[in-house]
């Protein structure tokens, strides 16, 4: 069996940050929207830096106005992702890229996005579950609002609530309220930290949001006490290598601290973020784990086992989920 081939668990996955370059710029021609400054001579996403990626990432939205839209990126999104043996995802998805955080218009890209997960499923054998995120950099009143969606929403298909975005812009606690909206939905927390900023901002984030997966966490290995800790309560970090070494966070491949964060007995998984914009797949991830750290078959279930029990789905999904592990052993 080929890495591509292995049945994958992904935790930590954009759903507009996984658009196909191709699928952007063709519907942007559709549309009439000259979003040119955003690719390369070969058609690739173009940026310098993580700022600029930001920016990147919110031009590559701009073509994406309606429900329909949303069907289709997600279609396009999974048949990909489909093809790197991936059986299951979770997806960050905004109500601000989707409606401007109206509960009303959110419920019709959520139902949109919902029917191209169920033909997804049927066509390309993938499961896609959401996590409805706020945008860190649109500031705590406006994270609010997606909180709200992600509560007035929550079901078979919306299974969390987490924030992206730039991390360096305020502190966990100024996001506190959403964070508790959600919970007192009754769903599951994830959240951004520890990519660019210290293990304070991991620690806070812990201490002060009540999140159990962080994103990315990476930075966390400075400090062995948080990692003690993090590795008592079972936070689980949803580490992306690839997209930390594409956008600099980390130097290389060699220097990534994953096996040090799990050498400290912290519950990790690996996803790629946003493919596209990083030149990655899950086959790809696995393939440089295995050359960089002589990772086997063995280590690659445990990741994968790690990620079932950290996923936020129901039970009769997980199931169903490991089933499809099985019967890859």
């Amino acid at each position: 069996m080929t890495f591509q081939d292995m049945p994958k668990v992904e935790l930590h996955l954009h759903l507009e940050g996984a658009a196909p370059s191709k699928f952007i710029a063709g519907l942007a021609q559709e549309k009439n929207i000259d979003i040119s400054k955003i690719f390369d001579a070969k058609g690739d996403y173009a940026y310098d830096g993580f700022d600029e990626f930001l920016s990147t990432y919110e031009a590559a939205c701009e073509p994406l106005k309606t429900p329909q839209d949303f069907y289709r990126l997600t279609m396009a999104v999974l048949e990909e992702t489909a093809k790197h043996g991936v059986v299951y995802a979770e997806t960050f998805v905004s109500p601000d890229f989707c409606g401007g955080g109206d509960v009303g218009a959110w419920r019709e890209y959520l139902d949109a996005m919902t029917r191209a997960s169920v033909d997804a499923e049927r066509d390309f054998g993938i499961t896609l579950r959401g996590i409805v995120t706020a945008i860190r950099h649109f500031g705590p009143e406006q994270a609010k609002t997606a909180a709200r969606c992600a509560a007035e929403t929550k079901g078979d298909f919306v299974v969390g609530f987490g924030m992206a975005g730039a991390e360096m812009v305020g502190r966990p606690k100024d996001y506190a309220y959403s964070f508790d909206m959600a919970r007192e939905a009754g769903l599951p927390l994830t959240c951004h930290a520890g990519e660019w900023d210290g293990p304070d901002m991991v620690a806070d984030t812990i201490r002060d949001l009540g999140v159990s997966r962080i994103g990315h966490g990476i930075n966390a290995v400075q400090d062995p006490k948080l990692l003690a800790e993090i590795a008592e309560k079972g936070i689980v970090l949803e580490v992306c290598p690839g997209s930390n070494v594409v956008l600099g966070a980390v130097p290389d491949w060699q220097s990534h601290p994953i096996v040090k964060l799990r050498d400290a007995g912290v519950p990790i998984t690996v996803s790629t973020d946003d493919p596209p914009f990083f030149h990655t797949t899950m086959t790809y991830e696995y393939d440089m784990l295995a050359k960089t750290f002589g990772w086997g078959a063995e280590d690659f279930a445990v990741l994968n086992q790690t990620g079932l029990k950290a996923a936020y789905c129901d039970d009769a999904t997980r199931a169903m989920i490991a089933k499809k592990l099985e019967a890859a052993q």
